[in-house]
């Protein structure tokens, strides 16, 4: 029978050199090897600034390890402050591995169908430990990571650090740009309640308008599933927000920082002569070394972020509350693309939709992809470039301009009925009424014109607001508009409150009705009425 001896080399080291300097070399192993070269006594080195020595180990992680083989040894001391870069690239990256990190978190609870994501949702907010929060910091970390990336952006067309040679970076920076939009307005059909339904919607029938018409179907298909979205059209969506646009943001950002490495963060545009770039070209007494100011503060960065959106997710920020269920069969009032598309919804209004939401903004993407390439002055100062900063400038306003007309203030028109009872109870979020405390709707019949009548503060406030929208209703072809809120005793902890509007037509003495209803539930829930 042959005899097998378990060979284990600590424990042979333990008996050649004793316990303590066996532990001691084997740490000092360990953590040589996580951080690809430094000892125990370079990383205390790091952490407390002290000079290193020469050859200087904290270089080898540079060259030898996984996570810092892109990141520069040094950096110029001009681009190591708050200017020029604003740190803008920095924090677009940070808030893009947050999103994965509690994207991840989330995905554990989620099931991506129309049967159970909405309830999903709620036992998420309700049933799992930091499940609001978490939430929270995902809507709040991807709102934050649109702006800044378009800041980014911004801040490279003012500084002029897309010009030669870094044209490829910009126009990698322009994908990374189309990728977090995407990205962010993908997320938005998840929690399948009203206002996601509708808000993509509204932002995925562009795609019908590309011609010819069997084009535009099949696309539209091809993005919803079937006709209308369901079940096909969320499972695309998820999928598309969880593995396809994550998986080409790494890519694209991971070709975006090297070309930024290649070439060098660009010095203000002031530091250096007409057409020069010296980036690449760092003298030893202007550089600052990763290790330890730039690691230490960027550690210190991380910790500092994650506290604030912990701490505004928990006290000061809340994602917009679910609304009733997804109902293709309910079209909510004034209903919007998400914020960084009302620009596009804008256009809209404009014109005719294959020209002004297909074309125009593919023009301008293109534009926005090949501009380095049709700027070809040599000149990055401010002053040289007053033409294109104004262009800049101009487009900004445009921007803006346009993002209002996306609003539902511009260029619609809604049945004024409607519009009063829905300041009280609108569509797209709970709104005053279903925010009202459940024991002070005192069942029975009020008035809005009698509003100061009302058996309690809360009443008189919701039938004051009534009774002042109700002015919306009043036109020349209507008399007689009132107002009635109507609370009933529906079954056992529920309540039943309608919201009824009434009018004469002048031009032929008829009467004219429109009422809505919700129903009410002491915990708070509410479902909507017809």
């Amino acid at each position: 029978m042959a005899i097998f001896r378990l060979h284990i080399p600590v424990l042979d080291q333990v008996k050649q050199k004793g316990l303590r300097p066996a532990l001691k070399e084997k740490w000092v192993d360990v953590v040589t090897r996580v951080t690809a070269g430094l000892n125990p006594d370079d990383v205390r080195g790091v952490l407390r600034d002290d000079p290193p020595g020469r050859p200087n180990p904290r270089l080898t992680p540079h060259a030898e390890g996984f996570w810092l083989h892109m990141k520069p040894t040094y950096y110029h001391r001009m681009v190591d402050g708050f200017y020029p870069t604003f740190r803008l690239g920095w924090l677009s990256t940070f808030f893009g591995v947050f999103e994965i990190i509690t994207g991840i978190f989330l995905m554990i609870y989620y099931t991506p169908s129309p049967l159970v994501a909405y309830e999903n949702m709620l036992g998420l907010l309700s049933n799992v430990p930091f499940g609001q929060v978490m939430r929270d910091m995902h809507r709040l970390a991807a709102e934050l990571m649109v702006i800044v990336v378009v800041l980014h952006m911004l801040r490279t067309f003012i500084t002029g650090s897309y010009k030669k040679p870094r044209q490829f970076t910009w126009a990698t920076g322009v994908v990374l740009l189309g990728v977090t939009l995407v990205l962010s307005f993908s997320g938005y059909l998840l929690p399948w309640d009203q206002l996601s339904l509708w808000a993509v919607t509204i932002g995925a029938s562009m795609v019908e308008a590309i011609p010819p018409e069997v084009v535009g179907r099949n696309v539209n298909l091809l993005v919803r599933g079937a006709p209308e979205f369901g079940a096909n059209g969320l499972l695309r969506f998820y999928l598309l927000h969880v593995v396809a646009l994550p998986l080409a943001g790494i890519v694209a950002f991971g070709v975006h920082y090297y070309k930024v490495i290649h070439h060098g963060h660009s010095l203000p545009p002031e530091a250096e002569k007409v057409g020069e770039d010296t980036a690449k070209r760092v003298p030893m007494d202007s550089r600052v070394y990763f290790m330890p100011e730039i690691l230490t503060r960027e550690l210190w960065y991380v910790s500092a972020l994650v506290a604030i959106l912990f701490g505004a997710a928990a006290f000061l920020y809340n994602a917009p509350a679910l609304e009733p269920h997804a109902n293709p069969l309910v079209t909510p009032l004034h209903t919007t693309a998400p914020w960084y598309f009302l620009w596009l919804q804008g256009l809209l209004k404009v014109g005719d939709k294959v020209v002004w939401g297909l074309i125009v903004p593919g023009l301008l993407t293109g534009l926005l992809l090949v501009l380095p390439y049709l700027e070809v002055g040599p000149s990055r100062r401010y002053g040289d470039r007053r033409i294109g900063l104004s262009a800049g400038a101009l487009s900004v306003a445009a921007l803006a301009v346009l993002s209002y007309m996306g609003t539902p203030y511009y260029g619609v028109t809604t049945s004024p009925d409607q519009e009063a009872v829905a300041e009280l109870l609108p569509q797209t979020h709970p709104g005053p009424l279903r925010s009202a405390p459940w024991e002070d709707l005192t069942l029975g019949s009020y008035e809005a014109a009698a509003w100061s009548s009302a058996p309690n503060a809360t009443l008189q406030d919701l039938l004051h607001e009534f009774n002042t929208s109700l002015t919306t209703v009043l036109s020349p072809d209507r008399t007689d508009v009132a107002g009635v809120i109507v609370i009933e005793d529906w079954q056992a902890d529920l309540k039943k409150v309608t919201l009824r509007v009434t009018w004469t037509n002048v031009a032929d003495g008829s009467a004219g009705e429109f009422s809505e209803s919700v129903y009410l539930h002491r915990d708070g829930r509410y479902g909507q009425g017809a």
